[in-house]
């Protein structure tokens, strides 16, 4: 019976640190899986000429050299350069 007094502090601390890995590696899972579902969708708009400025979005559909308002940036979720290869 020593034991097992002796070894469950070291075991239930184990359990808690497995645990603890676990849920974090199936968060950054998801949040893997959820960015490239996100990018898949705008690769799609990106090739189908989808949505791409003010006028798709269903406002003015004065072209860029009109006086209509200044010009608009790319979208804010587009990603400005390619994820370096650690991010992978």
């Amino acid at each position: 019976m020593d034991y097992v007094a002796v070894l469950l502090p070291s075991l239930v601390v184990g359990l808690l640190f497995w645990f603890a890995m676990k849920s974090i590696f199936n968060a950054d899972k998801a949040e893997r899986q959820a960015e490239a579902r996100a990018q898949a969708e705008a690769d799609a708009r990106a090739a189908a000429g989808g949505p791409a400025g003010p006028a798709a979005a269903g406002g003015s559909a004065a072209g860029p050299d009109s006086a209509a308002g200044p010009r608009q940036g790319p979208a804010p979720d587009a990603p400005s350069a390619p994820p370096a290869e650690s991010d992978k």
